[in-house]
């Protein structure tokens, strides 16, 4: 669902800004946007994900005095990539930018951003943290180093030069948005890597420097799961877009979750000296929880849950897993009755029970029903 304020008229460049809990900046950027884009036809359409703190309430109160301002209210959705994707979709501007919503990015070059992709044959300016004269700011040293591992990580997928792929804030002609829109992801927050992989053509950019600003009020949304949904972009943009980043994530900490298994059985057989039937129900158990508890922090970061939601989630992914089981040693026993191979069978029981699991804890154990007040705080 989505509640959309009146749009202002056909503008030639529209700032799209996803938001959470960002009441406290929205007055400060709307003032640094007309100063800095004074004399321009713009508009501002803040892409807010239904934020606690009224961000979408304040964004409002501005739009009801000033056309330039827009305001799309996300319910049961999450995502800083998803949102831009709807902010620049909701708008006709030829040029469209994306920049974050705490004042870190500098709009001061947006003119400059304009006037490049008007005057130049080029499809994105892109603003550089690390192009000469640019600077990362106060970073700490862990997310230095995370942009820094992105960066050469994707070196497969990007063009040649491009120094800051991690880079949240870039300007488009709408012409190379919409030749990519139907084949993004949409997951994450790293926007920019998912246009430029999901190009049928190598898009022409041009980098302008600028400085990473403080932020001035609010907390970060950083964290480590950042750099994971990034990675899992990466994956799904090198396999062509056939398997989805979260099917990826899910898949892989199924893996983490046998090695779980094993190392619980094993010393539930050789250190409790327990039978093996109640040591493989117990590792099954704890392979089942650190399982939830990953997919809830890592695959399912947009909907994790928190309070109850995190009890009754686990019980329905304990059913989910327990039907998917069942499903696997079904599968895997079919199989092997038709005259394959022992690992083949195998193989087909562990694809069938994942395939269930993941579309059904994607269904009913992170669905859309579950989420709500206890949705996530991070961006």
């Amino acid at each position: 669902m989505s509640a959309v304020a009146a749009s202002a008229p056909d503008s030639a460049l529209s700032v799209v800004v996803p938001t959470f809990n960002e009441s406290e900046n929205v007055d400060a950027m709307v003032a640094a946007l007309e100063a800095a884009l004074a004399g321009l036809d713009w508009e501002v359409i803040f892409v807010d994900d239904d934020s606690p703190d009224g961000t979408a309430d304040r964004v409002r109160r501005i739009a009801r005095a000033n056309p330039r301002v827009r305001c799309i209210q996300r319910l049961g959705r999450r995502g800083l990539s998803s949102a831009a994707i709807e902010g620049i979709l909701s708008s006709s501007s030829p040029f469209v930018a994306v920049m974050d919503g705490d004042l870190q990015h500098d709009e001061r070059i947006l003119p400059a951003m304009l006037r490049i992709l008007r005057e130049e044959d080029v499809d994105l300016v892109i603003g550089s943290r690390y192009a000469a004269g640019g600077s990362i700011g106060d970073w700490s040293r862990l997310r230095a180093w995370m942009s820094r591992f992105a960066t050469r990580t994707a070196r497969r997928l990007l063009p040649d030069g491009l120094t800051d792929p991690m880079s949240g804030f870039f300007m488009a002609r709408r012409s190379a948005f919409e030749g990519s829109m139907r084949r993004l992801s949409g997951t994450g927050y790293k926007i920019l890597l998912d246009v430029l992989a999901s190009s049928p053509r190598a898009l022409r950019f041009r980098e302008l420097p600028y400085e990473f600003r403080g932020r001035r009020a609010g907390t970060s949304k950083v964290e480590s799961v950042v750099l994971w949904e990034y990675l899992l972009l990466l994956l799904e943009k090198i396999l062509g877009g056939r398997v989805p980043a979260r099917f990826i994530s899910f898949a892989l900490v199924g893996g983490a979750g046998l090695v779980v298994h094993l190392a619980v059985l094993a010393a539930m057989l050789k250190l409790a000296r327990v039978g093996f039937a109640t040591g493989q129900a117990t590792a099954t158990v704890v392979a089942m929880t650190s399982n939830f508890l990953l997919n809830n922090a890592l695959t399912y970061s947009d909907r994790r849950l928190r309070g109850i939601g995190l009890l009754t989630g686990l019980v329905s992914f304990y059913l989910i897993c327990s039907i998917g089981a069942l499903a696997n040693v079904g599968v895997a026993s079919f199989v092997f009755e038709k005259r394959y191979s022992w690992w083949a069978a195998g193989i087909a029981g562990v694809v069938v029970g994942t395939v269930w699991n993941y579309g059904m804890s994607g269904l009913f154990t992170w669905g859309q029903r579950r989420r709500g007040p206890a949705g996530p705080d991070a961006r």
